[in-house]
């Protein structure tokens, strides 16, 4: 008569087990994301490009703000 009273049981420690290893697994995935963006910078988090792309893109942008500037005050370049 308690046979299917330890079944029961042995079901539901097996589903609880299932179950918290899916978790951690999860967690541990979350935890791998979370380091993943602190190693990035934000311009990276946000266009995906690594960080010498933003370097380059940062330098033109440097370029072109001094060829406005110099075509500003009436230079020509």
């Amino acid at each position: 008569m308690s046979e299917p009273i330890f079944i029961i049981a042995a079901a539901a420690l097996i589903g609880i087990v299932v179950v918290a290893f899916a978790l951690l697994r999860a967690w541990q995935g979350w935890l791998t994301l979370k380091a993943r963006e602190l190693g990035m910078s934000p311009r990276e988090i946000e266009t995906g490009v690594g960080e010498g792309a933003a370097r380059i893109e940062i330098a033109d942008l440097k370029e072109r703000i001094k060829k406005l500037e110099a075509i500003a005050s009436g230079v020509d370049l």
